[in-house]
């Protein structure tokens, strides 16, 4: 045990380099699926950049399952030669020339979820390959595995080991979607951030009322069903390691697909904006997963509102805690570097709600200059707030002490 806390504290330093502050970027699961290839990678590359998104933050490409061909007669795995055809190591290329990381996925079993080769027994080999590839970040998924958590963390804790004595820095992220409770264990395990919750589909809630994080593999987890798992797990967050409720859904408007299973439909552009603003709050890693090549006006206000993203990328990195939890109204509470206050409103009803806030309620004394974060304006000052909230909308607002 001795050797495992030794690695746990020198890991510990370099996750404060890795994550900092939660990653942002775009991955491929959700519109492409497995039919993915160099081509379109690149395109969405270059769609980040002409839409404002890199500037915003928007740093990362995650490459998710399929991409895939198997081992070499050396065992080193290889990219699918029809999808890939240039290499991995010339996308990274590719990549870090526009100013994004780029980020694999695999599995801590023989095969991936969909059924793809896995990392399973060659975990250093695998390591040192997307090290020499100038990899940046790993989803390493938990498909095919056991259930205990036992296994989960010697599998992940073998990984973690790995890329941390692969000569290269990549961020660690842990995906066996909550089950195994990872937020108690994943850090020591080498993990910058760990799934919460079962994957997310394209709609607001389940019909059905799931009472744990494994009921909702069965119902399919909607964006309430995983706000309410992860605003309960605010203090195991923080620099260096984040609680990730999956994927950002706006945009996709119930695309078929993965985000589709499940009763994945899609969702009102309020409901979106109200992903993006819980997600923000609660520190989580900001992933959208829509075609960037083709955005409308709403998401791309959605997705590049700054004032938005500077709340979630807040160098005091405190994930948003849950004050107000009812059948309506959950309000959330999040301190920031300079002092000030975020207060988000959610109106969980399917009807618009007049809500009245007092902030030192809250736990907020004094007064305060509040300023709408959607709206982009101050609309006043003192001690409470009072307005009328659509129905699933999220009010956000920044607070400045006066």
């Amino acid at each position: 045990m001795k050797g495992f806390s030794l690695y746990a504290q020198t890991n510990s330093r370099k996750e404060n380099i890795l994550a900092p502050v939660p990653p942002m970027g775009w991955m491929t699961w959700n519109y492409f699926g497995v039919d993915i290839n160099e081509q379109t990678i690149r395109e969405m590359a270059d769609a980040m950049v002409a839409s404002g998104m890199v500037k915003a933050g928007f740093n990362y490409i995650f490459i998710d399952d399929g991409w895939q061909g198997g081992r070499d007669n050396k065992n080193n795995l290889i990219p699918d030669p029809k999808k890939f055809p240039s290499g991995i190591q010339a996308l990274a290329d590719y990549m870090h020339a526009k100013g994004i990381k780029l980020g694999i996925y695999s599995d801590a079993a023989q095969l991936t979820c969909a059924g793809y080769t896995a990392s399973l027994g060659f975990e250093e080999q695998d390591a040192k390959t997307f090290a020499s590839w100038e990899i940046d970040y790993l989803k390493y998924d938990y498909c095919g595995a056991p259930q205990d958590s036992a296994t989960a963390i010697t599998r992940y804790t073998r990984m973690g080991k790995a890329l941390h004595k692969s000569g290269r820095e990549i961020m660690f992220g842990i995906c066996e979607w909550g089950d195994r409770k990872p937020w108690y264990w994943a850090k020591n395990s080498g993990g910058q951030l760990w799934r919460t919750t079962a994957d997310i589909r394209d709609k607001w809630r389940s019909l059905e009322s799931p009472k744990s994080v494994t009921d909702l593999h069965r119902v399919g987890a909607g964006i309430l069903d995983i706000v309410d798992i992860n605003a309960d797990l605010h203090s195991f967050a923080g620099s260096g390691g984040w609680n990730d409720p999956d994927m950002l859904m706006v945009g996709l408007y119930g695309k078929k697909g993965p985000s589709g299973y499940l009763g994945g439909t899609g969702c009102n552009d309020i409901e979106y904006q109200s992903q993006m603003s819980l997600w923000s709050i609660m520190n989580a890693p900001l992933i959208a997963a829509n075609d960037l090549r083709n955005m409308n006006e709403p998401t791309r206000r959605i997705l590049l509102n700054e004032e938005v993203i500077a709340l979630n990328q807040d160098p005091l990195g405190q994930q948003a805690e849950r004050k107000v939890k009812g059948d309506i109204w959950n309000v959330f509470v999040k301190p920031l570097s300079n002092g000030d206050y975020t207060v988000a409103v959610l109106n969980r009803s399917n009807v618009p709600q007049t809500s009245g806030i007092d902030f030192n309620e809250l736990g907020l004394d004094g007064t305060y200059e509040i300023r709408d974060l959607w709206q982009h304006k101050n609309i006043g000052k003192g001690k409470r707030w009072k307005g009328i909230v659509q129905s699933h909308e999220t009010k956000l607002f920044r607070l400045r002490k006066l």
